[in-house]
């Protein structure tokens, strides 16, 4: 009887499957419209209120949204709850502000061109008011400040638009000040009075009198991104990773072979942390493929390589942290290796838990959930296109198998998410007991399927949970498969179970 009691605990402690919803699009393009190779989005990120988002581009350009449904809602709420209405948490955001991050550069000293492509997107502490974020492309990182500020007009002018004409002689200038002409930001439109300045002569006998022009802050508001410090100079290689440290004072940038820790407030130095680089490069077997600060412990920092495995650093070790604390791998089963064994374990992707505890990776076919306090393997492992192992050749031959996926987990740690083929993307539940396995489209319509039931724990890891899904070579919708419609970017709300996909040039938001 107390076995029964305790399974029907068990049952209910597993979060119920989600109903994900359609909630907003931004940038779908027409039917038939092409897509420009410019406004393929190329990074995605919330801030850590959840009430802003930032999206990069392969054009330079950062576009940043802003939650609006949670706005004034206090009274509204309130009187919903007395007459016990229940409220539908439909998050909506709106377009707030864009600016050009980054430009096409050329390096003349290496013959190398140097795109505009922006890599990733990181939102640091807000301040004053002022949304503050870090963004790069290949080699140079950049922080920015938006802020709005009052726009400011020139009142109280000598010349009267009515009684100009011609060449510009003024007759009088005793019209009331609240009718003179104003101009935003001290500019004057020469048009407005029909003539231009150099056409403007003063009247022989004189002003009868001189206005001294007032400059006046208006009601009106104006957003503006400036550039406060450039970060360059600092990475011979592509970088890949940018991540903030919990101090709110540092963050590092990560390329093929170094992590570098840089100070916010000094763009002229940064510190090499890690350095992967060999004597002889002949002898290079792998690369730094993602990093990511730990959430909560500021000395703590994880990165990922290309042969599977995940290094957890601490920096109160040594200065140069090449020695790690502790190694996240997949022991691979001996004859199972194959020629693109190597490639498909590669990391593209690696992300703590909001609570820092488990770390989420993605490779290119699989998601897996690692406890920190176990390095013995994953807690559990999510087959993400496991129907597309049969097609690995023409995955190569395409160079599709060389696709970065992201991943990201919720606020609650209770799911993961990442993209796949075919604008088709993923959601895991990854609570103990759970067998949620969603597959969205990224549509104005997505449909969603339940998955299999999970199969058995493996047996060289009890803790191991392995989720599959077989579609036998076509995608969740039983179409042929699509690889040039792939959703590498996404990104979880912090707080709520709402999700970000970037598809194309389109911004697709989902809640459940």
């Amino acid at each position: 009887m107390n076995g029964g009691a305790g399974d029907a605990a068990s049952t209910a402690a597993v979060p119920e499957p989600l109903e994900w919803k359609f909630a907003q699009v931004f940038g779908e393009p027409a039917a038939g419209e092409e897509v420009q190779e410019v406004d393929i989005i190329s990074a995605i990120e919330f801030d850590k209120t959840g009430n802003y988002l930032a999206t990069g581009d392969r054009g330079g350009r950062v576009v940043l949204f802003e939650r609006t449904d949670n706005r004034d809602n206090g009274p509204r709420r309130r009187d919903l709850e007395r007459m016990d209405y229940s409220i539908s948490k439909h998050p909506e955001f709106r377009y707030k502000t864009e600016f050009q991050s980054h430009e096409p550069e050329f390096d003349y000293l290496k013959s190398l061109e140097i795109e505009e492509k922006i890599n990733k997107i990181r939102w640091c502490q807000t301040v004053n008011g002022a949304l503050f974020l870090l963004s790069t492309n290949d080699k140079t990182i950049k922080l920015w400040k938006v802020q709005e500020k009052k726009l400011k007009k020139v009142c109280n002018m000598n010349i009267d638009p009515s009684n100009t004409m011609g060449n510009g002689t003024v007759g009088s200038t005793s019209i009331p000040i609240s009718s003179k002409p104003c101009f935003e930001n001290g500019g004057c439109d020469a048009k407005h009075f029909g003539c231009s300045i150099n056409d403007f002569q003063f009247p022989s006998e004189g002003f009868s009198s001189l206005h001294l022009p007032a400059v006046v802050t208006s009601h009106e508001t104006s957003l503006q991104a400036r550039c406060r410090r450039i970060y360059g100079h600092a990475h011979d290689y592509h970088i890949n990773s940018i991540s903030n440290n919990s101090d709110g004072e540092t963050f590092i940038s990560a390329d093929d072979l170094r992590i570098n820790l840089w100070n916010l407030e000094i763009s002229s130095q940064s510190f090499n942390i890690v350095d992967v680089k060999p004597t002889n490069m002949e002898d290079l077997t792998e690369v730094i493929t993602s990093a990511e600060f730990h959430p909560n412990h500021c000395n703590m920092l994880a990165y990922s390589s290309s042969k599977g495995s995940i290094r957890l650093v601490d920096l109160r070790q040594s200065a140069l942290c090449d020695n790690h604390s502790k190694l996240f791998e997949v022991q691979e089963a001996s004859g199972s290796r194959s020629f693109f064994t190597e490639i498909i374990a590669s990391i593209s992707d690696v992300k703590f838990a909001k609570d820092g505890r488990h770390i989420l990776s993605r490779d290119y076919m699989t998601l897996k959930l690692w406890d920190i306090n176990m390095d013995s393997g994953p807690v559990a492992t999510f087959q993400v296109h496991e129907y597309l192992r049969p097609k690995l050749c023409d995955l190569y031959e395409n160079d599709s198998i060389f696709d970065k996926f992201e991943c990201c987990l919720s606020g609650d740690g209770l799911r993961v998410a990442t993209g796949s083929y075919s604008n088709v993307f993923r959601v895991f539940g990854c609570s103990e007991g759970s067998t949620e396995a969603a597959t969205l489209e990224a549509t104005r319509n997505p449909m969603r399927r339940q998955a299999p039931t999970p199969s058995k724990p493996s047996r060289s890891l009890g803790l191991t949970r392995v989720v599959k899904r077989d579609n036998s070579g076509a995608d969740t919708n039983g179409n042929s498969l699509d690889f040039t419609t792939k959703l590498l970017h996404m990104a979880c709300h912090p707080t709520e179970n709402s999700l970000a996909i970037a598809a194309s040039n389109s911004l697709y938001m989902y809640y459940a």
